[in-house]
């Protein structure tokens, strides 16, 4: 008789995890695709396909490896209606005794099994995941609720805790933070030898029909040969080659961006010197800890890779990730309706197709849609500048960001699009709005070379749109803004202007806002 049944989400296939160090009949796995978490917002169809595959792999690997386990997938759950309803009739069906459960990282999902559990008569066990550097009940201790914090005392604090690049009590050479060396264009001469990506080939044709016949509603490109790793070999070989092939110019180009990488009708460009490990890390099929030290590992054994490069990915790993997530808990659930700067415009409908006449604005959406990825200033500094000077409800901003990326669950999604791509938060996340004029696309980018507005203009039917939205929208906030050391000189030179010269550039502004449908 099975006693124990314990339940796996499709975000915690953490091979490592304690559960599984002994092998016991008594003990049963579900893992179950739920039309619940298919349907909570719309998904890029590549998401849900690669969740359900890395699923039913994972399933296959605790078979194999003598677990008990149940493997439902949406054919056999769309009868019930939500996760409880089907977790009370397998408690039942098998006798159950004790309920178990890892801590969901989504709050829904955290809050839907705190309240299920309150209604058992069996007893009932919650187990960290095991898989962040900070464990959940460590978190009270470094972040507070409403609390402005910054990531770079976060960071350092947590080189120093888990000995990471240290020399001593020092950081590596001396210096923490090599983000000035990572803000580098792409030029022309660099493109060649841009390394083709590392793709896999997983066969989900079953998946996508089970889709399409269950009615989910989705967007993006379907592939039915599945590029994104769905098990820990692949992550593993995924990992291998950014450590080899990418992370030398990886710090160096993190920041850039580019267009010109198209043969054949296809941009081979999309992925630069990204690891596109995230997916394979927040579904918890290879852990942050091994990720970061592989790349440092990579790091002292390969002269070609210099500090700037390891610090910068480390710092995305060590310090964003884990970051974001404390933001996370400290403020949920009141963050996710935070709207600082009372924006509420929708978004755009070309947000779905990319058809846009900004060619900084489509390229990045065509590739999301494309492939359901977007490097981070893609996705800060494209897409999430114009949704942030174009005044655009956070509401609609997070949920297209929760659909689009594969990589996207709420802990990690909402604090980088409501807090430090919109400031929705107020400041909670970031010192400052990251807004920019077209001048940071064409600095960071070779968007602007092609693209049907020219960025040197500001007024008139040829000007680049970032241009006067920005101007606007720092002139909207500039009670607020001047107040911040950040952004008040930016704000004093706007004012130093006529002020024939800011009515003209507003004016474009307001029909620009008046017409984003157009754009």
């Amino acid at each position: 008789m099975t006693s124990e049944l314990r339940l796996i989400l499709g975000d915690q296939l953490n091979a490592q995890h304690s559960w599984f160090k002994e092998k016991s009949r008594n003990v049963t796995y579900v893992i179950a695709e739920l039309h619940q978490e298919a349907s909570y917002t719309t998904h890029h169809i590549q998401k849900i396909s690669a969740f359900f595959a890395a699923m039913q792999a994972f399933a296959s690997a605790l078979e194999k490896a003598s677990h008990k386990v149940i493997y439902l997938t949406l054919d056999d759950t769309q009868k019930y209606a939500d996760l409880p309803d089907l977790l009370n009739h397998l408690i039942k069906q098998h006798s159950i005794h004790t309920f178990c459960y890892q801590l969901p990282d989504e709050y829904r999902l955290r809050a839907q099994l705190t309240d299920y559990c309150k209604s058992l008569s069996i007893d009932f066990k919650v187990f960290d995941t095991e898989h962040f550097y900070l464990a959940n009940n460590q978190l009270a201790s470094y972040f507070k609720q409403g609390k402005k914090h910054r990531l770079e005392h976060f960071y350092r604090k947590m080189r120093v805790e888990f000995n990471v690049l240290m020399n001593g009590d020092e950081p590596l050479t001396g210096q923490w933070n090599f983000d000035s060396q990572n803000r580098n264009k792409l030029k022309a001469s660099d493109l060649a030898d841009i390394p083709e990506p590392l793709v896999f080939a997983n066969d989900v044709s079953d998946i996508l029909a089970r889709i399409e016949r269950h009615g989910i509603k989705t967007i993006g490109k379907a592939e039915k040969q599945l590029l994104w790793p769905i098990n820990r070999s692949q992550a593993k070989q995924l990992l291998a080659f950014f450590c080899k092939a990418l992370l030398p110019k990886f710090g160096q180009f993190q920041d850039a961006m580019t267009g010109k990488l198209i043969e054949f009708g296809e941009d081979k460009g999309w992925s630069l010197y990204h690891s596109r490990l995230s997916f394979a890390i927040n579904a918890k099929m290879i852990s942050p800890h091994s990720v970061v030290n592989a790349a440092i590992e990579a790091f002292e054994q390969n002269d070609d890779i210099d500090i700037a490069q390891v610090e910068g990915f480390v710092r995305q790993i060590l310090g964003w990730r884990e970051f974001v997530r404390g933001i996370y808990w400290a403020n949920m659930p009141n963050y996710a309706s935070l709207n600082a700067l009372d924006a509420n415009l929708p978004l755009p409908s070309w947000f779905w197709s990319g058809n846009t006449k900004m060619r900084c604005l489509s390229h990045a959406i065509t590739q999301s849609l494309d492939f359901a990825y977007a490097h981070h200033i893609q996705r800060l500094m494209v897409t999430g500048n114009f949704c942030l000077i174009a005044g655009i409800h956070p509401d609609e901003v997070d949920d297209w960001y929760l659909g689009i990326y594969i990589d996207a669950l709420e802990w990690v999604e909402m604090p980088n699009t409501r807090g430090m791509s919109q400031f929705a938060d107020g400041g909670i996340v970031g010192s400052k709005a990251y807004a920019a004029s077209g001048n940071y696309i064409k600095k960071m980018s070779d968007y602007c070379s092609d693209c049907h507005y020219k960025v040197v203009n500001t007024v008139g039917d040829d000007a680049c749109p970032l241009n006067s939205l920005y101007w606007q929208f720092m002139d909207k906030h500039k009670d607020s803004f001047t107040n911040n050391p950040r952004t008040k000189m930016v704000l004093s030179n706007w004012l130093k202007k006529s002020e024939d010269d800011r009515d003209k550039v507003l004016s474009r502004a307001n029909f620009l806002l008046q017409n984003l449908e157009n754009l």
